[in-house]
């Protein structure tokens, strides 16, 4: 027997079933850049990252040494309890690198889901407000608050009842809704909507706390809200007294080509949310704000006892210290434009390819059949994802139907690693396209 399959056979012996395995019966014992070796010696390139975390790479040289160095020096106090240097340096990178207006405050905690519930704790403290408004498709995580505000229903089963004043409303996508007109046609169209749920739906603009958003929705499968969007939603935002939080969880520290997402926008949010490749492999996770906004939490309700954790805040630095000197965000968009144009090349080979979109090196290739967006090829999507993890390329899917293929290799991966990622995607498409045709 492999020993991989000895470990997966312990997995089961002992792990929750809840805990999801999302690429298979794959085991990871060492990795190092963009490739992860298996528990039988096997080697992936890694198109995953994690879920994401790895953009500066597995096991990066810089982050491992910050690690063992701090480690020798204070492995937790905690910020309620005491006073510590990586706590505030980070804090003060990360307002120098994220400003959020004329000034801007930050404080920390373990995962992307607890930056999410502090965001909203935030918000309504700042606002003497209690709703909340998100967005079909989105993904904020899985505590209760945050599996409340995310939108898709297979992380959500038995898990109820959710937590009161959340209302939802549509996410812009012009595939996924056959628009067939401008972008610009698209984006008044669903402004004008949102403001008439203010008269006609369940709740007024004066009872909102907050709007939050992904500027690029990671599970629902990189589905980019349009630049003009995001700019209506700060002037809705700014006529109402409402919060704008955008969760940059997944998309933030240069995946998108810029250090967040918002920034291709060219626009400020009231709150904003960080995790995922913020501590290049260990769990760290940020709020970020305007600074009136983030002060009007009273002492006390926001926070925990291992968030900003010192060993994570080390990591955390030398993290943004390789992104920023490497210009990691420059290299997303070459990763970006080499992805695009190689899944945009499928369309010659095969019938499923429906959409290719993304922003950066978040890159998603949508199957479905003849191209139609309602007519999703999860049995493709997922003979394609095991072709390649025979072939020695790790990815995951995305999707209510999980039909989309996500890209996030670590930023520094290879151009040889990424062209050969590339060539088996391309391929095992192709082939389970064939092998399943139209159903």
């Amino acid at each position: 027997m492999k020993n991989s399959t000895k470990l997966i056979e312990r997995r089961h012996a002992v792990v929750a079933q809840g805990v999801g395995m999302f690429a298979g019966q794959t085991t990871a014992v060492s990795a190092s850049g963009a490739r992860i070796l298996d528990a039988d010696g096997d080697e992936y390139i890694d198109f995953a990252g994690g879920i994401g975390v790895m953009n500066v790479g597995h096991c990066n040289p810089e982050v491992v040494a910050a690690i063992h160095a701090q480690a020798g020096k204070l492995l937790h106090a905690s910020i309620h309890v005491a006073t510590y240097e990586p706590y505030v340096a980070l804090c003060e990178e990360l307002v120098r690198l994220l400003p959020h207006g004329e000034s801007t405050k930050a404080m920390l905690v373990n995962s992307g889901a607890e930056a999410v519930e502090n965001a909203i704790k935030i918000a309504r403290q700042a606002t003497g407000r209690a709703g909340v408004v998100c967005f079909d498709g989105g993904f904020h995580g899985r505590t209760l608050l945050a599996m409340t505000l995310t939108g898709k229903s297979a992380y959500k089963l038995g898990c109820g009842p959710f937590a009161p004043e959340i209302y939802r409303v549509p996410f812009p996508s012009a595939f996924h809704e056959g628009h067939q007109g401008s972008e610009q046609e698209l984006v008044e169209q669903h402004l004008s909507r949102f403001e008439e749920r203010f008269v006609r739906g369940p709740i007024a603009a004066s009872e909102i706390a907050a709007i939050i958003i992904e500027p690029v929705q990671g599970e629902a499968g990189f589905v980019v809200a349009p630049p003009a969007y995001l700019r209506g939603l700060r002037e809705l935002c700014d006529r109402h007294g409402i919060m704008l939080i955008f969760d940059e969880v997944q998309s933030g520290f240069c995946r998108s080509g810029h250090w967040a997402a918002f920034q291709h926008a060219n626009v400020t949010p009231d709150l904003s949310t960080w995790a995922k490749s913020l501590g290049g492999g260990l769990p760290i996770a940020a709020v970020l704000g305007r600074a009136h906004v983030m002060d009007a939490a009273l002492p006390g309700t926001i926070g925990g006892t291992y968030g900003g954790n010192p060993v994570a805040c080390a990591a955390a630095m030398a993290t943004l210290k390789v992104m920023e000197r490497e210009q990691l965000g420059a290299r997303a968009r070459v990763i970006g434009d080499k992805v695009r144009a190689s899944f945009e090349g499928l369309r010659d080979h095969c019938n499923v390819i429906g959409e290719v979109r993304g922003l950066g090196a978040m890159i998603a290739i949508e199957l479905s059949y003849a191209g139609d967006p309602t007519r999703p090829a999860p049995q493709v999507t997922a003979a394609a994802v095991a072709r390649c993890r025979t072939e020695g390329v790790l990815v995951i899917t995305a999707g209510a139907f999980a039909n989309i293929i996500r890209t996030l290799s670590p930023l520094v991966i290879s151009d040889a690693d990424l062209d050969r990622g590339l060539t088996v995607i391309k391929a095992a498409i192709i082939a389970a396209a064939k092998e399943h045709g139209n159903p």
